[in-house]
Formats: structure tokens, C-alpha cells, sequence
């Protein structure tokens, strides 16, 4: 059987243009508006990443993807999955992620386990994905049972990001935590990024253009924003704008 990996091609292509992307997360807790999807894609939004720490149902994922797809059919929607109720047949792919860091075995390796078959069946694409938490963490830190990457210790964040690329990750993703008064700092980007060969991921706690430039002149591959969306939907134009400069 060949594998589907559509998301994956369009993802890789469009990061050999040689500029960053930008993922749009929407929380099922924000209940986003089609108006507010509209805007995103206006502003020139790669993907959309669908999921949350706490609650997702199938109704609003069909309902997001629904009004996604009436805009641009051919923009990627990806699962990001909570846990093993955010993986819905409706989504173009799902992060098949580990949180690296959480000391709790379930969300190592558990929750993986328990999908797996579940996603074959609805013959959803996988992205595999390392989710490293860096400090403060927030929400999923505390769900995630994770032990937060100090913010002053890059070198322990590259090496969690170096062995998930030995173990065959073929993302990695640091997360400060959504809604998080700091983000993954710049320093422990740029050492990640000469330390790793794939692409590198980076959300949380970015709100202003000054915060995204910062990460991508840093080394970030794509760029994660979510809150800004409910926030001040209007700041995501420049945000947006300044990575694709």
C-alpha cells in the first residue's frame, strides 16, 4: 500500500522556496469563526492545526475543516491531537507525536499505541512528530505530565531535539505552551537548528511580528500561532507578513 503523504510533499516543498511557514492553531475552546478562517487565509496562513489540550469533538472538526475547505480546499488542515480523541477522519493529516519529555509513559508511547489502528482505518496521513515542552509549558504541561525544558538550557533541548531525529522523528516541535507570557528562546532555537537536519518547529506565547521575525531569523522553520487569532486577528497580517519576508 502506498502511503498518502500529500501534506508531507507540500510541507517539504514549500519549505525548499527557502522561506519559513505559518501554521494557524485553532482550539476548539475559542470556537473560531468563519470570518476569523477567512482572514488567516487572506493572510497567507500555510496550514491549519486543529486541536487542543483539554476538549475537541468531531462536530467541530468537520464544521472548522467545512469552512476551511469552502475557502481553499487545497490547504492542509492537520490533527493536533490532545489525546486519542482529537484524530478525526475529516482532517488532511494528523501529527503522530511524541512528548518527549513527559514523565509519564502514556504520553511517550500510550496514547500512540492506543490510535494507531484507529488512524489506519480512517487511512489518515502521518506526520511524525517530536513535541519537546520548553518552560513556562502552561496547559500541556501540566496535562502532558511533562518536566519542562529550562528556558536557560538549550543544550538539554537540543539533545532531546537530536535523538528524536535519530529515532526517526521527521519533525521536531518546541512548545512553550499556548498563551504562554514567554516564548522558546531565540538562543535555544539557533542552537537547535545547527544541531538538527529537519525541520523545526516553534509556537507558544508569540503574539507581535518583533516575537515571529525573531524566531525565524533565529532558525524556525514554522511558526505556530494560535491565541492571536481570538486576540487581535488583525496582528496576524504582520505576523505573517515579517516571516515570509
Amino acid at each position: 500500500m502506498v502511503k498518502n503523504n500529500r501534506t508531507e510533499v507540500y510541507i517539504t516543498e514549500k519549505l525548499k522556496q527557502g522561506k519559513p511557514l505559518h501554521f494557524t492553531l485553532l482550539d476548539p475552546e475559542t470556537l473560531n469563526t468563519k470570518e476569523e478562517i477567512k482572514k488567516c487565509i487572506d493572510f497567507k496562513t500555510d496550514a491549519f492545526m486543529l486541536g487542543g489540550s483539554l476538549k475537541i469533538n468531531e462536530e467541530y472538526a468537520k464544521n472548522m475543516v467545512k469552512a476551511i475547505k469552502s475557502i481553499d480546499r487545497n490547504l492542509p488542515v492537520i490533527s493536533f491531537p490532545g489525546n486519542t480523541n482529537g484524530v478525526f477522519d475529516c482532517v488532511d493529516a494528523v501529527f503522530f507525536m511524541s512528548l518527549l519529555n513527559s514523565t509519564n509513559p502514556y504520553w511517550i508511547t500510550g496514547a500512540q499505541a492506543i490510535s494507531a489502528f484507529d488512524i489506519k482505518t480512517k487511512k489518515i496521513e502521518t506526520l511524525s512528530m517530536a513535541y519537546i515542552i520548553i518552560e513556562p509549558g502552561e496547559t500541556v504541561a501540566f496535562i502532558g505530565d511533562a518536566k519542562p525544558i529550562p528556558r536557560k538550557k538549550p543544550e538539554i533541548a537540543c539533545a532531546y531535539a537530536l535523538s528524536a531525529q535519530y529515532m526517526g522523528f521527521s519533525l521536531v516541535y518546541f512548545e512553550a505552551g499556548s498563551g504562554a507570557d514567554e516564548s522558546v528562546p531565540p538562543k535555544m532555537i539557533a542552537m537547535a537548528k545547527k544541531t538538527i537536519d529537519v525541520p523545526l518547529i516553534v509556537g507558544g506565547g508569540i503574539r507581535t511580528p518583533e516575537a515571529a521575525k525573531e524566531k525565524v531569523l533565529a532558525g524556525a522553520d514554522i511558526i505556530v500561532t494560535g491565541n492571536i487569532v481570538e486576540d487581535n486577528i488583525n496582528r496576524l497580517k504582520d505576523i505573517i507578513s515579517v516571516i515570509k519576508e
